[in-house]
């Protein structure tokens, strides 16, 4: 009986512990956390407070910068849409995206589909080699490439974009589909040729529905870069009507050594929305679409 209680006192104890330990655990992840979020919402948030004042607010040195104190205006915004070329620049980042997005996932899923699955001579070589092309920087390639798409009579419009960018897109999202696709079941191959399926058939009807979270995930990178970049517009496009978010933005407002940083604000703010929007609701497909493949394959 002694013993049985000793036992039972030994494991209530070893839980107990077990519980604290757990607590205090629990305590420090979700200090860690809001140390975090805090640390990451500190510039949209000195975005936003600063998009939200008067010019002659923000040129006073003498104000606090994380609060408004002279009322809120909303002229930076209606400046920005109405007075500047924006709504230009936001149209061709539209069309630019989309045409990037498009070319990269043809090109991605083809590829991956057929370095994992159609088992030739050199193709796991070949696989790395596509994905040390994206290791290359922006910076060794933006010249080369200058005289390429010079040489097609490209530059100064924006479709130069939809020719550079999947030189960034295609070898990251194919190496993300070739993880992808190794970690299907071999037995579905066999299944989908044994009803006589062709491997077209076999890669839209069985591989793109069972890695949709894959190619998802490969979508938000290519949307993420077309989006966002900075260098290649920079380098490759003069003209107003012409440009970009990321380029248009800083040359319509930045005059010499003038920042109107309202406005600057306000456009930043507003060109971040959609990839943020894009990422609330498809962070999960993006995560899934990241770590698979990581067991198998």
């Amino acid at each position: 009986m002694a013993t049985a209680v000793a036992e039972a006192s030994v494991g209530a104890g070893l839980r107990a512990s077990l519980t604290r330990n757990r607590r205090w655990a629990l305590i420090a992840s979700y200090a860690s956390l809001i140390v975090f979020v805090i640390f990451f919402l500190f510039p949209p948030y000195y975005m936003l407070i600063t998009s939200l004042k008067t010019n002659k607010e923000i040129a006073e040195l003498s104000t606090n910068p994380w609060i408004i104190e002279k009322g809120i205006t909303f002229q930076h915004y209606f400046s920005l849409l109405m007075d500047t070329g924006f709504p230009i620049y936001f149209r061709n980042t539209i069309i630019v995206t989309i045409c990037v997005v498009a070319i990269t996932m043809v090109v991605s899923i083809l590829a991956a589909y057929a370095l994992s699955r159609l088992k030739f001579w050199g193709a796991g070589v070949l696989a790395t080699g596509v994905f040390l092309t994206y290791l290359v920087p922006d910076s060794l390639l933006f010249i080369p490439l200058f005289e390429i798409v010079g040489a097609l009579g490209l530059l100064d419009t924006y479709w130069v974009l939809v020719l550079v960018y999947p030189t960034l897109t295609v070898p990251f999202c194919t190496w993300i589909m070739i993880g992808y696709f190794s970690s299907i079941p071999k037995e579905l191959d066999e299944a989908a040729l044994i009803d006589g399926a062709n491997h077209m058939q076999m890669l839209i009807k069985v591989f793109v529905p069972v890695a949709l979270p894959g190619i998802i995930a490969a979508m938000i990178f290519a949307f993420t870069v077309s989006w966002a970049s900075f260098l290649y517009p920079l380098a490759y496009i003069f003209t107003e009507d012409q440009m970009v978010l990321t380029v248009g933005t800083v040359t319509t407002l930045i005059k010499g050594d003038v920042f109107h940083w309202g406005g600057l604000m306000a456009g930043a703010l507003l060109a971040a929305a959609p990839p943020v929007i894009i990422y609330a609701f498809l962070m999960d497909y993006y995560i899934a679409g990241l770590t698979s493949g990581a067991t198998k394959g």
